[in-house]
């Protein structure tokens, strides 16, 4: 926006090799239908196992506007997480695709212990 990168949080579905996401009038929808490409990040971390992903798509934006398009899309159950209106439907078409997995390391193996933290006279 306004020839910087924003970031708005989207729920979104991977359909037909593409990302989905469901918005309303307003900022979010104007940005994603400009001539800039956007990006869009999804992170996720398995509990049990502790690893954890991270995936980027960089593509172009484009309204899902033909009507059977529209009814595919509606079939992908993308419910907003918000109140209101969100009857646009955004299809981000992937150039780059990138992302890497790892295990989430323990906090005790590089969280410094507080015991020994300088602490404010008095306390």
């Amino acid at each position: 926006m306004d020839d910087h990168p924003d970031i708005f949080p989207v729920n979104y579905k991977v359909d037909h090799g593409t990302m989905v996401f469901r918005t309303g009038e307003g900022t979010k929808l104007h940005a994603a239908l400009g001539d800039t490409p956007v990006a869009i990040e999804a992170d996720g971390v398995n509990a049990e196992t502790g690893v954890a992903w991270s995936v980027v798509v960089k593509g172009q934006a484009s309204e899902v506007k033909l009507t059977e398009d529209v009814l595919d899309t509606i079939g992908l159950l993308l419910f907003p997480w918000e109140a209101g209106q969100k009857d646009q439907f955004i299809r981000i078409t992937p150039s780059k695709v990138t992302g890497r997995r790892f295990t989430v390391t323990p906090a005790v193996t590089w969280w410094s212990p507080l015991d020994d933290a300088p602490t404010a006279r008095g306390e």
